[in-house]
């Protein structure tokens, strides 16, 4: 059974970390603009001590890193834990994080892009459901959609389930019906777990996969090293998201017909959609929570509960 951390209720306290690029003196009006927002929604924001560090000149150092989010996991005055952004560098705490600590205070982890290493490093290690959605800077900072806060607010307070409303039209690519752990992110990212002890297990899984700035050679690339790792063998479905710049240029090959030429030997179900990834409006997916997918009737369905009662 996976271990759910307690829903949101207004009132409580986010804590904001940079495990990856930390905030930046040029952005941090719109970091600001993020606090803000969620701020609008009737949460208190705390700080991680680290968030605008540059000790080893470009970024803060893993120790730093990992120190804020032990921090955060550990103060029981702190509800959630969201992201600030993305970047680069999230996977060098790995091997600093005390997965007994984050086992122990079971808490809403949130964040998109190179957090998704993250996200799937922590529900691999310990079992706990993490989510993939809006950060504070990217998502929450500049022009936050209806239905960014709506599926927020769904998903982490409510703990709402059932089916997850489409942003725009969905695709069916493969038809099908699949049903397991949902597991996934940043493509690019979420293949820096490979050879690791945090690689997830995508046995009877779901796959959810985004990109940005990526060429169709980069998908190929990226499917390949998958499909020779055994990764599409126990997959139950697939879902490909928003693929930013990609997919706004219809003279390419799109993400979605690449893996369904490299998976032709299998039938698991696949669906496109434009309800999460880069510089679009994002849902909120449970990393590690039960989904079932209908690529006939392009329906995603979350059938378990992924927060508890706080």
């Amino acid at each position: 059974m996976p271990l759910l951390p307690p829903r949101l209720r207004p009132g409580d306290t986010i804590g904001i970390v940079s495990p990856s690029t930390h905030v930046t003196e040029e952005l941090d009006g719109q970091f600001e603009h993020g606090v803000r927002f969620l701020e609008s929604l009737g949460f208190r924001v705390k700080l991680g001590k680290h968030i605008r560090s540059t000790s080893w000149g470009y970024t803060a150092s893993p120790q730093e890193k990992a120190e804020d989010i032990h921090a955060m996991f550990a103060d029981d005055s702190v509800q959630a834990i969201i992201c600030s952004q993305g970047g680069d560098t999230a996977n060098a705490c790995l091997p600093h994080l005390d997965w007994e600590l984050i086992r122990a205070h079971p808490k809403i982890f949130l964040g998109i892009s190179d957090i998704s290493v993250l996200l799937n490093a922590i529900h691999h290690q310990t079992g706990l459901v993490t989510f993939h959605g809006d950060d504070v800077m990217w998502g929450f900072g500049r022009a936050p959609t209806a239905y960014d806060r709506d599926e927020f607010l769904a998903r982490l307070v409510e703990g709402r389930v059932g089916e997850i409303p489409p942003n725009r039209e969905r695709r069916s690519i493969r038809g099908g019906v699949g049903e397991g752990k949902l597991l996934g992110g940043n493509l690019h990212c979420l293949l820096k777990l490979a050879g690791t002890a945090c690689f997830p297990d995508f046995s009877d899984a779901i796959l959810f996969v985004e990109d940005i700035g990526v060429t169709p050679e980069g998908c190929d690339h990226a499917f390949q090293q998958m499909k020779q790792m055994g990764v599409f063998e126990r997959l139950r479905g697939a879902v490909v998201g928003y693929v930013d710049g990609l997919q706004d240029d219809p003279s390419q090959m799109q993400m979605e017909d690449i893996l369904l030429r490299i998976t032709a030997e299998y039938d698991f179900p696949i669906l496109k959609v434009d309800d999460f990834g880069h510089n679009c409006p994002n849902t909120t997916l449970p990393i590690g929570g039960m989904v079932r997918l209908d690529a006939d009737e392009r329906t995603i369905e979350i059938v378990e509960s992924c927060v508890r009662p706080a």
